[in-house]
């Protein structure tokens, strides 16, 4: 059965740890200032800001980030708490904290789709040549209807910048097009882990 097309950036799923063992759905719950202000979608990148709450990680191509947000609790205005499948901009109350589900450990790997910039959900099919290499963010406003992010990386701006935020550790199999043995085999689908993490930072917030 053929792979299913990917048609465009999802933001970033947790797949396993760099150790090999697989991801089994931890996640910590980590507050978010009462009514912020900026949706964070199911898939996008986040940071603890200096008054430790979570804020959203838009920066493309430098900074620390904390992990991913899978999920968020929150109280709305009328006091009703809601599990929802991302944080809505300003959703809980002026005196309410949000609490975001973050895949925070710092050796998870995630799969994301490759792109062409940093500011577009299109795929971009990148050969092995990227895998080891440092990338940027794609940040592309994601779907408040679904919930989901579209962020993924920018596949052109792979370097050996070590203040760029991710690395290329792997590809994805299933999305090469065509012949796994060939060197002009290209991937859409990549597999990453923060090159850049706030619990590994020796410099703090």
């Amino acid at each position: 059965m053929a792979y299913p097309t990917v048609s465009k950036s999802y933001g970033f799923k947790p797949v396993n740890r760099l150790d090999g063992l697989p991801y089994a759905g931890a996640i910590r719950q980590i507050p978010v200032a009462a009514a912020y202000a900026t949706a964070i979608l199911n898939g996008d990148t986040v940071a603890v800001d200096t008054n430790g709450y979570l804020v959203a990680k838009t920066t493309t191509n430098s900074g620390d980030s904390v992990g991913v947000l899978v999920g968020c609790q929150y109280v709305n205005s009328m006091g009703q708490t809601v599990e929802g499948q991302y944080y809505p901009a300003a959703a809980s109350t002026s005196t309410a904290l949000a609490f975001a589900y973050v895949v925070d450990d710092p050796n998870a790997v995630f799969k994301v789709v490759a792109c062409g910039s940093s500011t577009t959900s299109t795929p971009t099919a990148y050969s092995r040549a990227l895998v080891g290499s440092n990338v940027s963010l794609a940040t592309a406003t994601g779907s408040t209807a679904t919930g989901d992010s579209y962020y993924g990386i920018n596949g052109a701006s792979a370097d050996t910048t070590n203040t760029l935020p991710v690395r290329v550790i792997d590809v994805v199999p299933d999305t090469a097009t065509g012949p796994r043995d060939s060197t002009s085999t290209t991937y859409y689908e990549f597999l990453v882990k923060f090159n850049l993490h706030q619990y590994n930072d020796t410099t703090g917030v």
